[in-house]
């Protein structure tokens, strides 16, 4: 196990507070022995936080069944698929999709995709060669809407390949649920039913993670061997002897002082952790009007300002950028440090990261484990949805400006906060201490609109000087979206939406792929709308990564950089 650095700076006085709280409460030993008292004093918040422990325990769940785990992996290969896809959303895509980059797949076994978009395109690119391929449909709920539509545009494909779906079909999920009953009653090929007590974020090292990890070839029992050093770790009472604890402690430490952008940096091999760590922090934390915002995948020309601080994570050799580095420290940004030997030690880092998590919830005394803004979006999808069955058509949000075509949209905080100025000067809403979030309903990970957008996302950091994060939707409801309506008010939000040149409908429903994302992208809108955010919804006319590039220069013409 690497040791730790700590660079505290200004942050000294606030990490010492922060472990010294952790020691008075005992906390290493409580959370480990499960004691609900530390938490809250509160039954009904107790009761939460009990059915969510099951984290805690998984390697020990999970260690007897890697025999069938090995089985499954040996029988995939043995069928020869040429793709394994994987039909999930948050917890259920982030870790098995953080093993596949930083991991690989070994030699023989099939490609393996993931698919945690509705976009019609991105959805027919994942399904290319469906009928050649398994499908790994997981979600903890099983009611996931995401999930159950990719799954029944797979189950078309495959019967019109002319294959039996239920034998391509390997189901992940909670006991009892409707997907559980659902893959017995229609006999998928294997159902993994995981501990109900394990929350989606948290199930890096149970049946989500490991049953992608098995069938890519990973080594599971080096995997799993540095999730049990760092569980062994994890226990020590000392705070500062207990890797956890102390990046809990840095964290809390930060966000109660200011400094509530924690900036991961990591070499490249590493980039996709950033995914994950992003969904476990911000969901956890981003509530109660308090929140760490994970900053991940910001390019070496971003600035770090008086609200950051910083953990730097090295693999073997292999370092963050070095002028980012450099920067960092030039700005007296705290930071916490430390190696990972070896790529399969991410089974220590999941483990590490959720301790935590877990740590710096108590310390901003909130519940870690639920995710109450979350079901907003849900319910503003679901109403438009029935509005559209009823009436064939979504309710396009007002615009107050245009460019070339594109509608531009503000919530009502942004329009008060401009004052009555013109929807194309909306980053003028950007304050110091603010952070930005780009939120985009567009194929995710590749062309046309990857570079443009990550463009856009480094010219508003160039020239505002701000943290930002970026999301493909709707990915991110199940992540970010938490911090975002939930957290303090210092996001500022573009939501990015297109209509698609050729939708794809969804077998069984009177709606399409392309509707539902855009019913998710307007009820994100509407979300963040109530909750007071300031946000502007872009919707292009046509996908012309061009005109996304126009619209960017005109609303950033118009920016004057804040002072940091």
């Amino acid at each position: 196990m690497s040791a730790l650095t700590l660079d505290a700076g200004p942050l000294a006085a606030s990490f010492e507070k922060a472990c010294s709280r952790l020691e008075q409460l005992g906390f290493g030993d409580a959370l480990w022995n499960r004691r609900l008292d530390v938490w809250s004093s509160d039954p009904a918040v107790q009761q939460k936080v009990s059915t969510r422990l099951g984290w805690l325990g998984a390697l020990e769940f999970v260690t007897p069944h890697l025999p069938r785990l090995r089985a499954v992996a040996d029988l995939v290969v043995r069928e020869g698929p040429s793709d394994v896809v994987l039909l999930g959303m948050g917890g259920s895509s982030l870790a098995p999709e953080v093993l596949r980059q930083v991991l690989g797949i070994a030699q023989g076994r099939p490609t393996f995709r993931m698919l945690d978009s509705v976009d019609p395109d991105a959805v027919d690119e994942a399904m290319a060669n469906a009928a050649t391929s398994w499908f790994i449909l997981a979600s903890k709920s099983g009611g996931t809407i995401e999930p159950n539509v990719m799954a029944a545009e797979a189950q078309r494909r495959l019967r019109e390949a002319g294959h039996e779906w239920n034998t391509r079909f390997i189901a992940i999920t909670d006991e009892g649920t409707l997907l559980h009953r659902r893959a017995v009653d229609e006999r998928m090929r294997e159902v993994f039913v995981n501990p109900s007590d394990i929350g989606g974020r948290y199930s890096a090292l149970s049946f989500f993670g490991l049953v992608p990890a098995a069938i890519m070839g990973a080594d599971l029992d080096r995997l799993l061997a540095s999730a049990h050093d760092m569980v062994d770790a994890c226990r020590r009472p000392s705070v500062q002897e207990n890797p956890g604890l102390t990046l809990g402690a840095f964290m809390a430490a930060g966000a109660l002082t200011g400094r509530d952008k924690l900036t991961l940096l990591v070499p490249p091999r590493l980039a996709s952790f950033g995914l994950w760590v992003e969904q476990l922090v911000a969901e956890s934390t981003g509530k109660h009007g308090k929140g760490v915002v994970p900053i991940t995948g910001e390019s070496p020309e971003a600035s770090f300002g008086s609200d950051r601080v910083a953990v730097v994570v090295r693999l073997g050799s292999e370092g963050p950028d070095t002028s980012t580095l450099d920067a960092a420290r030039a700005a007296g940004v705290p930071m916490l440090t430390w190696d990972m030997p070896d790529v399969t030690s991410i089974g220590a880092e999941f483990l590490r990261w959720e301790v935590g998590t877990a740590a710096a919830g108590v310390l901003l005394d909130i519940n870690p484990f639920d995710e109450p803004n979350v079901q907003q979006a849900k319910d503003a999808t679901r109403v438009l949805l029935d509005e559209y069955k009823q009436r064939g058509r979504l309710p396009i949000p007002e615009a107050h400006a245009t460019i070339a075509g594109a509608r531009l949209t503000l919530s009502a905080a942004a329009q008060q906060t401009l004052e009555g100025e013109p929807a194309d000067v909306f980053f003028r809403v950007l304050g110091p201490s603010d952070y930005f979030g780009l939120l985009a309903y567009l194929p995710p990970d590749g062309a046309p609109f990857a570079e443009s957008l990550h463009a856009l996302r480094m010219a508003v950091a160039s020239e505002t000087g701000v943290a930002t994060m970026f999301g493909y939707g709707p990915r991110y409801l199940h992540s970010t979206g938490q911090l975002h309506k939930g957290g303090a008010n210092n996001g500022v939000f573009v939501i990015v939406t297109a209509e698609p040149e050729q939708d794809l409908p969804i077998p069984g429903e009177p709606f399409s792929f392309g509707v539902l994302e855009m019913a998710q992208a307007i009820g994100d809108f509407q979300s963040l709308d109530r909750t007071k955010r300031r946000a502007l919804h872009v919707h292009l006319p046509r996908r012309d990564p061009a005109l996304l590039r126009q619209i960017a220069h005109t609303l950033l013409a118009k920016v004057a950089r804040q002072p940091r």
